[in-house]
């Protein structure tokens, strides 16, 4: 029996998921592990990756090592997303996993990674029409689906991290800062000319910032089961009033929220300002969370490609 190992980078966090590969063709998730990196710290405009970051980055994927190195018959596949892509340091950065932990890290270019996205998605929730979101710290993902199917996709250079440095909105968020934010994102997601085409349709969301949203509303409505989120669905009204709750408090304020996770208030503004302008422009009247994206992606073209 093998198993796959998926170590994804992303610009916030590091994840580390373990497969068990079955003969029937199916895959079964034993083992997840997940680090707050922050990889793409104080880039800023020169998009140079900083020693501390690159340090703690390095530090979990150490310890992802010990866990899938015990592991037998594993393979393991290491991807990297937006902060890494963008950095001007990517070819030493990459050079410094390879020889410190020994793992390869493929860069994946934004349309790969909202390509993973869709399959991860269209493989585990049943989807006609909608609009897939993924929020990432350094990027976002947006996937036009029709009728079940690909239609559009793109990769956008800004997320949770970017935006919130950025515009300043990891403490107490001055209004001038909210509504300059707000511009950038209504400007920059009004050049994607098939946006339109998505009117009224749903979003189904993946990323971080998004999860947390979900977790904070199955606290509120005492769910028995609050990370089980694959398939939660929310009214956009309640996105809104969950937003505006988050706004009214400093960061200190923010990590009171049940559900926030404590190190993540500082760039939940920053990364729910995509879903809430992309609400009002598309009028859309509910959201989707899903559970699978870049990872089970991969694993499903890895699946079919074994076979």
């Amino acid at each position: 029996m093998k198993n796959l190992a998926i170590v994804d980078l992303g610009s916030n966090s590091a994840r580390m998921a373990v497969s068990r590969l079955h003969a029937n063709g199916n895959a079964e998730e034993i083992k997840r592990i997940k680090e707050d990196t922050r990889l793409s710290e104080a880039m800023g405009p020169e998009h140079v990756l900083q020693p501390a970051a690159i340090e703690r980055t390095i530090k979990a994927l150490l310890n992802f090592r010990k866990s899938y190195e015990r592991m037998p018959n594993t393979d393991v596949i290491g991807i990297t997303t937006a902060a890494v892509r963008m950095a001007k340091n990517q070819t030493a950065f990459l050079n410094q996993v390879k020889q410190e932990v020994g793992l390869d890290l493929k860069v994946l270019s934004g349309d790969d990674e909202a390509y993973y996205d869709y399959l991860g998605v269209a493989n585990s929730l049943v989807i006609h029409d909608c609009l897939i979101l993924d929020t990432g710290g350094a990027s976002c993902e947006l996937i036009l689906v029709k009728n079940g199917r690909k239609q559009q996709l793109i990769s956008v250079p800004f997320g949770a991290v970017t935006l919130s440095e950025q515009f300043e909105l990891d403490d107490v968020v001055p209004s001038a800062n909210l509504f300059r934010a707000q511009m950038f994102l209504r400007n920059r997601l009004a050049d994607i000319w098939w946006l339109t085409e998505a009117v009224h349709y749903p979003i189904i969301l993946l990323g971080g910032a998004n999860r947390t949203l979900a977790r904070i509303n199955r606290r509120r409505q005492q769910k028995l089961k609050v990370e089980d989120i694959h398939g939660y669905r929310l009214k956009t009204e309640t996105v809104y009033h969950t937003f505006l709750d988050m706004l009214t408090r400093s960061k200190r304020g923010r990590q009171d929220i049940s559900g926030m996770e404590y190190d993540r208030a500082d760039i939940i503004i920053g990364g729910m300002l995509p879903l809430v302008t992309l609400l009002q422009m598309l009028d859309s009247d509910r959201v989707i969370f899903s559970e699978s994206g870049v990872r089970e992606g991969i694993i499903s073209e890895y699946l079919t490609s074994a076979n």
